[in-house]
């Protein structure tokens, strides 16, 4: 008997020894707990100072939101203009407006045309003479109220298809006036 007591005293410090150690775990757990939250407080507090730190100093440099680029809307984008060989061999032309009291129009042009295009230089150069009549022609079938500043733009669109369809393998691409000026006679 004494020997099954000594047994069921081993069996209880065995069974014991593991409660007990279950309980250190528990202990090292619920003392590790409080120091595991403290620094991840600690953590979550850095993270919210950075980003207000990092928030204020954005909207100090963007001065409070602003955009610093301003857009308008009547602004249309263009691009780059493309490259044209020139053609100014054309003299200074003069003629006479169709008004009642005629104007005197002194214009002197530079036509565009693709750049390197060998053929469209030839024609323009054997056709100088033609060129200038039909411009000279041109000018004298519009009105002193044509020629003004203001429809500049329109007049170059006009002769560049006019001209066009005057000339064979050439394509004036661009008009520009080096001279356009009218004078009351």
């Amino acid at each position: 008997m004494a020997n099954d007591a000594d047994e069921k005293i081993d069996l209880g410090d065995e069974e014991g020894g593991e409660s007990g150690s279950k309980k250190k775990k528990d202990n090292a757990l619920l003392m590790l707990l409080p120091n595991l939250l403290k620094f991840l407080a600690i953590g979550l507090g850095m993270l919210i100072l950075i980003v207000t730190i990092s928030v204020i100093t954005f909207n100090i440099l963007n001065k409070g939101g602003k955009s610093q680029t301003v857009v308008t809307d009547d602004v249309t984008y263009e691009g780059t203009r493309p490259q044209y060989s020139m053609f100014s061999a054309l003299p200074v032309i003069r003629a006479m407006t169709k008004d009642p009291s005629p104007y005197s129009v002194v214009v002197e042009i530079v036509l565009g045309y693709d750049l390197n295009n060998a053929t469209a230089a030839t024609e323009l150069t054997s056709r100088l003479v033609e060129l200038q009549d039909f411009i000279r022609n041109y000018f004298s079938s519009k009105y002193n109220v044509d020629l003004q500043p203001d429809k500049e733009e329109q007049l170059k669109q006009d002769l560049i298809e006019k001209l066009n369809r005057r000339l064979n393998t050439a394509k004036v691409r661009a008009v520009f006036f080096k001279q356009l000026s009218t004078m009351e006679m």
